[in-house]
């Protein structure tokens, strides 16, 4: 096996009609994939709470109750966007088909940089998390540690989907478990000290309130709430992760959707509870579950309180680092969706060989890099950054379906039901979203919206580009009409393709303007020396169809119906012609089996392609196409058959 072999695993086949099956998760896989994020956000959404309520933590019992109240409805809201959007899409989908392509966009960036400090903060909190075990004096290790671990995860999720998943789930069961003890011990060993919460809760809203008055006690639950908004990002990622999912999508969905909920809400309010039953204070040097744990186990034998405690923050720890999952699943499929629609480079679309967005895994994992170098590896200001940019996208989701809902109030019978559901969730998300911009914005909060800003001109700048190209290639296609009916005169008898003629073999991609611009203007350069006019056509495996094998099959009969278009155009010209067909993922590779085909079977032959030429060409524009034919080109002269890139000009303003 070679190395990248045995780092990435070996190549997936296009063949194997069991593909999808042995890829998808089922609902329990998709929990640790997708749900992980949530789940290991009670490793510090809670302590964040517990510490913005400073000298009156027995108000976080309010701050649980909302908690709760908000998972219940995310999750509900996000149930409903997922029986509406089957096919996944999430956040970006949602607010492009609901509101606008362009809100699509806010909604797509916003979601974009959330995955990425989701990355970046699941990983440093994980490694707060295990570095609560050791000295102070180890301390300085934690950075090193966590740039490791990041690019640790990024090759395992180069691996595949399952495989990125499968391997976490023990981990992710250890962590249920021991923290489902914890809280259940905690409110049996002390189920006397539960009426003490009550009246210290009582005499807290008193004090606070004579204190600051009832506006100030309001601004200081609000402030607790905002600053423990983490505990909800990562709800949403089920939707967004549906075409990873085991079919029937929706009803895995769903389910995936009532495991990441009960958990997360179970976990977060018992969490907060619990530091109130054990009196628990912040240490520096320790995240506030140590302290609730090791004050839990005070009373065990050594060893054995030991051994918990040890167990529990290793599985917090690794769960944290598990979460990043969520950023590198869902964040390149977003990314992948943005690049379908021209958003940002095509490339982000393609697929490796082991059927991954490997390119968005690795923005992905270089972006959580940078991030985590340029705050090193702080919890505290990363979780200032974070969940205010998940807020826009559910708020923007949120809106979306209540229009959704208010359009088809007379043909959906229960609209007003669907649409409270998701008004409720509005006003929720969207509350939320206003209070932690003002909260979290002198802080640092304007950095991430600033960021997300930039990035959101730079789509519409490539967008822009793009759609430049597309009305250049528009005049390109005005031929193509006038090529359908010249097709239509085929004779009915005619000439076969000799296989000593003179060849031309013709790489084309759809039957388009580009490619019958290529055909014309080989007999234009060289004359009448060419009988037979071959073609050779690749169906592109990318996100956009990889999503079972129904469209599999789907793209490999439109790829042979589009290669034999030429055909029957070259033929009504008096041709011989015959087309040559296959899809992958790999376009290079594909064109050269289907070449060497060709030449086997046509010896006397030359090979042409048409390659775009921009007036203005930039360094930006060369990264925005593919330039897969000067790579085919090279390919072809190191296996010494003839290969002739024909220019096609193109003019853009931009």
């Amino acid at each position: 096996m070679s190395l990248k072999s045995i780092l990435f695993g070996k190549e997936k086949s296009l063949t194997d009609r069991n593909l999808f099956h042995s890829i998808s998760l089922i609902a329990l896989f998709a929990w640790v994939g997708l749900g992980a994020d949530g789940l290991s956000s009670s490793c510090y959404g809670p302590e964040e709470t517990f510490k913005a309520l400073g000298t009156s933590p027995h108000l976080s019992l309010f701050v649980a109750l909302a908690s709760v109240v908000t998972i219940v409805a995310i999750c509900a809201s996000y149930s409903q966007i997922i029986a509406l959007f089957p096919t996944g899409g999430g956040g970006y989908l949602v607010a492009s088909k609901l509101l606008s392509p362009a809100t699509g966009v806010v909604s797509g960036c916003a979601l974009l940089i959330d995955y990425v400090l989701t990355v970046t903060l699941s990983i440093a909190s994980g490694f707060d998390a295990l570095f609560s075990l050791f000295p102070e004096s180890a301390q300085h290790l934690k950075l090193g540690c966590a740039v490791i671990g990041l690019v640790g995860l990024t090759v395992i999720n180069l691996r595949g989907v399952k495989e990125s998943v499968v391997i976490w789930v023990p981990i992710f069961g250890v962590f249920v478990l021991t923290h489902a003890f914890a809280i259940i011990y905690a409110m049996i060993s002390h189920s006397s000290g539960l009426a003490g919460i009550a009246t210290a809760t009582t005499h807290e809203i008193h004090s606070v309130s004579a204190s600051v008055g009832w506006f100030g006690l309001m601004a200081l639950l609000l402030k607790a709430y905002s600053m423990g908004a983490g505990t909800y990002t990562g709800i949403e990622a089920v939707s967004n992760g549906l075409p990873i999912l085991r079919e029937p999508r929706v009803r895995t969905g769903r389910k995936t959707m009532v495991y990441m909920g009960v958990s997360l809400a179970l976990t977060v309010a018992g969490l907060l509870v619990a530091y109130q039953l054990y009196n628990v204070q912040i240490d520096p040097n320790k995240t506030l579950n140590a302290v609730l744990f090791e004050q839990m186990t005070a009373s065990w034998n050594h060893i054995a309180g030991g051994s918990y405690v040890w167990i529990t923050l290793a599985s917090e720890a690794a769960l944290l680092i598990i979460a990043a999952q969520t950023g590198f699943l869902d964040g390149p499929r977003v990314l992948a969706n943005m690049a379908l629609d021209r958003w940002f480079p095509a490339q982000f679309a393609n697929l490796s060989e082991r059927l991954v967005t490997r390119n968005g895994v690795l923005l992905m994992g270089l972006s959580g890099l940078v991030m985590m170098l340029a705050t090193k590896g702080s919890v505290d200001l990363l979780v200032i950054f974070y969940s205010i940019n998940v807020f826009i996208t559910f708020s923007l989701s949120q809106l979306g379906m209540v229009r959704h809902w208010w359009e088809e109030r007379k043909a959906d019978p229960t609209w007003l039901r669907k649409l409270a559901i998701n008004g409720f969730g509005l006003v929720l998300t969207g509350s939320i979203l206003i209070s932690l911009t003002i909260v979290k914005f002198n802080e640092g909060g304007w950095a991430t919206l600033l960021v997300t800003g930039v990035l959101v001109v730079t789509a519409f700048g490539i967008k822009r580009h793009y759609n430049g190209v597309r009305s250049q290639l528009r005049r390109l296609d005005s031929i193509v009409e006038a090529a359908e009916a010249e097709a239509l005169a085929v004779p009915s008898n005619p000439a076969p393709a000799d296989p000593k003629a003179r060849t031309a073999v013709i790489l084309v991609n759809g039957f388009n303007g580009l490619g019958l611009h290529t055909i014309l203007n080989v007999p234009r350069m060289f004359g009448n020396t060419f009988r037979n006019f071959i073609f050779v056509q690749v169906g592109s495996v990318d996100a956009g169809n990889f999503k079972g094998a129904a469209e599999i099959d789907d793209l490999r009969i439109h790829t042979e119906q589009e290669a034999n278009r030429y055909v029957q155009f070259a033929r009504a010209r008096g041709y011989g012609s015959k087309a040559f067909t296959s899809i992958g993922y790999d376009i290079t590779s594909e064109v050269m089996k289907l070449a060497r085909e060709a030449s086997t079977e046509f010896p006397n032959q030359v090979f042409f392609a048409g390659q775009l030429l921009f007036t203005y060409e930039t360094n930006l524009t060369r990264w925005l196409h593919n330039h897969t034919v000067f790579t085919l080109q090279r390919r072809f002269f190191l296996s010494s058959m003839p290969f002739v890139v024909l220019p096609i000009r193109v003019d853009t303003d931009s």
